[in-house]
C-alpha cells in the first residue's frame, strides 16, 4: 500500500479528498475553492502535514491530516490525526488502517508522545480501526465553541 507525504504541487488532490469528505458528511459547505485555498496555506506549514494513500488504480484515494504542537505536559510534540478519509472505491482495502499506521509512524518520526483524534460516536466503521491500533477513549470530554 502506497502511503506518501504529500507535496505542495499536491494541494489539488489533497483538496479534492477533501471536499468528498465534506460530501460524504452531507455538507455544502466550505465550497471547493476554500478547501483548496486552506490545503495551500496548511501545506506549507512545517506544524502540518497531509498523507495521501493510493487507490487500487494507484491514484489518490485517501487522505490523512496531521498537527503537531508543542506540550508542556509532555516536554515534546503532540500529534492531533484531524482528518482521516478513504474514497468508496477504496474502502475495504485496508488504505484507511494504512493511513492511521503512517501518521502514527510520523508522530513516532517527529518525537510525538501522544497522538489524539476525535471521530463521531456512532461512527462505527472508524471506531473499531482506532480501537484495533490501539486507541482508546480519553478521560478529558472535548468541548467546542465556534467564534464569529
Amino acid at each position: 500500500m502506497r502511503i506518501w507525504r504529500a507535496t505542495p504541487g499536491e494541494a489539488a488532490e489533497v483538496a479534492r479528498l477533501l471536499a468528498a469528505f465534506r460530501d460524504w458528511w452531507g455538507r455544502d459547505w466550505p465550497d471547493d475553492a476554500s478547501f483548496r485555498a486552506s490545503v495551500e496555506r496548511i501545506i506549507a506549514r512545517d506544524d502540518s502535514e497531509f498523507l495521501l494513500g493510493a487507490g487500487p488504480d494507484g491514484t489518490p484515494a485517501g487522505v490523512a491530516q496531521l498537527r503537531f504542537r508543542w506540550t508542556v505536559w509532555w516536554e515534546a510534540e503532540d500529534c492531533w490525526l484531524e482528518d482521516v478519509f478513504v474514497e468508496e472505491r477504496a474502502r475495504g482495502t485496508g488504505l484507511g488502517r494504512a493511513l492511521v499506521e503512517a501518521a502514527i509512524a510520523r508522530a513516532t518520526e517527529r518525537g510525538c508522545r501522544r497522538i489524539d483524534l476525535d471521530t463521531d460516536e456512532d461512527n462505527a466503521p472508524a471506531r473499531a480501526l482506532y480501537a484495533s491500533l490501539g486507541f482508546a477513549p480519553g478521560a478529558q470530554l472535548l468541548l467546542r465553541k465556534r467564534l464569529p
